[in-house]
C-alpha cells in the first residue's frame, strides 16, 4: 500500500526506498494555545528524554498546533504520563522502592505519609512506593504501599528477597520515572547502582559507600549519569540532613578556590568528646552512647575513625582530588589487638581506652583546649581524620551534642570561614535529608516544586 501510494516519488527517485517497522507508536501533543508558544517543543522532548523514552521520529505541522514523535510501542505508556506530567495534566508519578526499612528508612517512610497529600495537592508529586526490601525479604505492590501499613504489610506478606526482580519491578516501563533508595550500609548493593542507574532508574542514599568506593567505579557511577541522564543523590553521606554537599557543590561550582574543610562529622564522636570532661571514664561514656543508640552496634566502627575517613574522601572527591580511603591516615582509637574481639568481648575490656584518652584531654587542657575528632582535607587534596584540640573561639570546640561542624575556607571566606553547623545524627534528620533528596529529583523531572 504504501509503494503504491508513493509511486510517483519512489520512480523520480525523491523517496529511496520504503520499509515497515513494527511495535511503534506515535505520540502527539494537540493545541490550540501550541502557536507561537516558545519551549513547547522542548518541553515535549525533554520530558520523553529523562523518561529514558527514545524518539524514533519527529514531524511538527506548520500551523505550530500539532507535534508528533515516533516511539517504541513499549514505551508509549510511560510516555504519556511523562508528558501528561510534564504539561500538569496529571500528578508527576514516581515508582520508589526501598531499601532498607530500619531507623532511617522507615523513619523516611513515616515522613513521607505525613506529607504525600500536601505534595500531591500543591506540587503535584505523586509518590508510590511499590517495593520495600529488607536484607532476607520483600514486598512488591503494582500500585503502591500505603507507607501508615507497611509494617503489617510485611509481616503479613513478604517473600525472600530476590534482589533482580525487586528492581524490574520498581523499575517496571508503565512508569515514567523510577527510583530506588538504599538506607543499608551494604557495599554489595552499592556495587549495583551502576546497573541500576543504567536501566534508567534514579538512586539516593545515605549509604557512603558507592562515594568511597574505588575511584574506577566512582567514576563509571558518575559517567552513566551523564550518559543516561539519571541522577545519584547522596546529600546525607556527610552530615545526616545538613546542606554540606550541595554547599561544597556550590562552592566549586561557581569557581570558589577551596583551601581547606575541616569537620566534625562523626555524630558519635561529637558526642562523646564534647560530653567528655576527664571526671567520668571514657569508657562508660562509650557504653552509654550505645544505650541510647549513638552508636553502630559493634562502637568499633564509630571510634576507628573510619566513618570519618569516608566523609573526609567524599568531600575531596566533590573538590576534584583522586583520594582512596586506604591512602589516607586515619587514627583509630581502638587498641591493638582489640579488633579481634566479639562485640561483648570489646565492651567488656572498654577500659583499655581510658588512659589514651584521658592523656590527650589532659594535654589539651593545659593549653586551654577542647579535644575534637576532626576529618581534614586541603587544598591539594591531602586527607587526614585524627583528634586534635581547639582554642575556645574556634567553631569545634563550642560544638555540643552530637553536633557536627564544618568549616571552609575558601578565596571568599578567606578571613572567616563558612561554617555549617547543626545535628549530625538521629534519624529524624537524616530522613529528612533523604526525602529532601528525593524532592530534588521530582523538581528536576519537572514537578511544580
Amino acid at each position: 500500500v504504501a509503494r503504491e501510494a508513493f509511486s510517483h516519488e519512489l520512480d523520480e527517485h525523491l523517496i529511496q526506498s520504503i520499509e515497515g517497522e513494527s511495535g511503534l507508536a506515535i505520540l502527539a501533543a494537540v493545541g490550540k494555545q501550541m502557536t507561537g508558544q516558545a519551549g513547547i517543543a522542548g518541553k515535549f522532548f525533554s520530558s520523553l528524554g529523562r523518561a529514558s523514552v527514545n524518539v524514533i521520529a519527529i514531524a511538527q505541522g506548520s500551523s505550530e498546533t500539532n507535534i508528533s514523535a515516533v516511539i517504541k510501542g513499549s514505551d508509549s505508556k510511560k510516555a504519556l504520563r511523562a508528558l501528561h506530567a510534564r504539561f500538569f495534566l496529571s500528578k508527576q508519578a514516581l515508582s520508589v522502592g526501598l531499601i532498607g526499612p530500619g531507623n532511617i528508612g522507615s523513619t523516611l517512610l513515616e515522613q513521607i505519609e505525613s506529607e504525600s497529600q500536601r505534595l500531591k495537592e500543591q506540587f503535584g508529586v505523586d509518590i508510590h512506593i511499590r517495593g520495600i526490601a529488607n536484607s532476607k525479604k520483600m514486598v512488591l505492590d503494582q500500585d503502591g504501599i500505603d507507607p501508615g501499613e507497611w509494617k503489617t504489610r510485611f509481616e503479613q506478606e513478604a517473600v525472600p528477597l530476590d534482589l533482580d526482580l525487586f528492581v524490574r519491578h520498581i523499575g517496571a516501563t508503565y512508569f515514567p520515572h523510577s527510583l530506588i533508595i538504599d538506607c543499608t550500609t551494604s557495599s554489595q548493593l552499592a556495587q549495583q547502582y551502576d546497573n541500576w542507574l543504567e536501566m534508567g532508574i534514579h538512586v539516593i542514599t545515605p549509604n557512603k559507600k558507592a562515594g568511597t568506593a574505588p575511584m574506577a567505579y566512582y567514576n563509571k557511577l558518575f559517567d552513566t549519569c551523564l550518559r543516561t541522564g539519571r541522577r545519584f543523590l547522596y546529600e546525607t553521606t556527610v552530615g545526616a540532613g545538613l546542606p554540606v554537599i550541595c554547599t561544597l557543590k556550590d562552592l566549586v561550582q561557581t569557581g570558589d578556590r577551596i583551601h581547606r574543610i575541616e569537620g566534625i562529622v562523626s555524630g558519635t564522636l561529637a558526642w562523646l568528646f564534647s560530653t567528655y570532661d576527664g571526671t567520668v571514664p571514657f569508657s562508660t561514656l562509650v557504653r552509654k552512647a550505645k544505650e541510647m543508640g549513638y552508636t553502630e552496634p559493634d562502637p568499633r566502627d564509630d571510634l576507628s575513625g573510619m566513618d570519618v575517613g569516608r566523609k573526609t574522601v567524599i568531600l575531596a572527591r566533590e573538590m576534584g582530588y583522586e583520594v582512596e580511603v586506604q591512602d589516607i591516615p586515619i587514627q583509630s582509637l581502638v587498641p591493638a589487638g582489640m579488633d579481634s574481639l566479639t562485640i561483648e568481648a570489646f565492651m567488656q575490656n572498654l577500659e583499655v581506652l581510658d588512659p589514651h584518652i584521658e592523656q590527650a584531654y589532659r594535654d589539651a587542657e593545659r593549653k586551654g583546649e577542647k579535644l575534637r575528632y576532626v576529618g581534614i582535607v586541603d587544598e591539594k587534596g591531602a586527607c587526614s581524620a585524627s583528634l586534635a584540640s581547639f582554642g575556645s573561639d574556634h567553631p569545634f570546640a563550642q560544638a555540643r551534642g552530637t553536633d557536627n561542624v564544618i568549616c571552609f575556607t575558601t578565596d571568599r571566606y578567606l578571613n572567616q570561614p563558612l561554617v555549617i553547623k547543626g545535628p549530625g545524627a538521629g534519624r529524624e534528620v537524616t530522613a529528612g535529608g533523604v526525602f529532601s533528596d528525593m524532592l530534588r529529583l521530582a523538581a528536576y523531572l519537572g514537578a511544580r516544586i
